[in-house]
């Protein structure tokens, strides 16, 4: 059995552990499924209506999304090892996939747009807002979660592996960016200790599965939210009828 097969099958049998009966599917987070499905029901996701999804690697949320709620589905990912196994695992499910960097963003005018789990990894972030709210219909929305707080000190960085991919933001500085871009917050909400248990469940189970490398940082995530130094926030914001500024 090769060894990269090994490693996915004790991923995923940490994560089922960690996540338990009902809320595992396939996502490769915190997020657990009935979050994703609150949130994607907060933006207003159903039959019919359009959605496209960011950075939706192997598209566990999104697969549950368009089964469960019936939305036209588009996921985007830059890892075309990812996005092709997203397609073999969404066959028979209304899901369409495209290999792309982002920003930019699928031409169109989606009603919902979706981003869980990696805005931190986007240093620029007016960019992203800026194309989000391009690509959005009028009065479409943006649901995502986000990682608030000031950024890492340096000291910090050099706990976090991958720090490159860790860029925090502080919430008042994500509202005025969501302001300038033409999205306005409609609803918000913490979900900061439901995935401090999620963390350190998950590298509790990585550790039973001798994953060590993903260990440090989940314990680090737990720590953090634990003692408020990060805040894990979902939020809908809606486009206004005002064309968002190009960047």
């Amino acid at each position: 059995m090769p060894a990269m097969y090994r490693f996915g099958e004790a991923m995923r049998r940490a994560q089922q552990a960690a996540f338990g009966a009902g809320e595992y599917v396939e996502q490769q987070s915190f997020v657990s499924a009935s979050e994703i499905r609150k949130l994607a029901e907060r933006a207003g996701v159903g039959p019919g209506v359009s959605v496209l999804d960011l950075c939706c690697g192997i598209a566990g949320p999104g697969r549950f999304l368009a089964r469960e709620l019936d939305c036209d589905y588009l996921g985007v990912d830059a890892s075309e090892t990812a996005v092709d196994l997203a397609r073999e695992r969404a066959r028979g499910l209304p899901c369409r996939f495209e290999v792309a960097e982002i920003p930019p963003l699928p031409s169109g005018a989606f009603e919902v747009i979706v981003l869980l789990e990696t805005m931190l990894a986007f240093r620029d972030k007016e960019a992203l807002l800026a194309a989000v709210a391009r690509a959005l219909a009028v009065d479409g929305r943006f649901a995502f979660t986000v990682e608030e707080g000031l950024p890492l000190t340096e000291a910090e960085r050099t706990q976090m592996p991958e720090a490159d991919t860790v860029w925090l933001i502080p919430l008042a500085e994500l509202l005025e960016l969501l302001e300038h871009t033409g999205l306005t917050v409609r609803w918000q909400e913490d979900w900061s200790e439901s995935h401090r248990s999620t963390a350190e469940s998950l590298a509790e189970a990585y550790a039973a599965e001798g994953l060590d490398e993903l260990v440090t940082s989940h314990r680090l995530w737990s720590d953090w939210l634990a003692v408020g130094r990060v805040r894990k926030l979902a939020l809908v914001a809606e486009r206004r009828t005002v064309t968002p500024p190009q960047t």
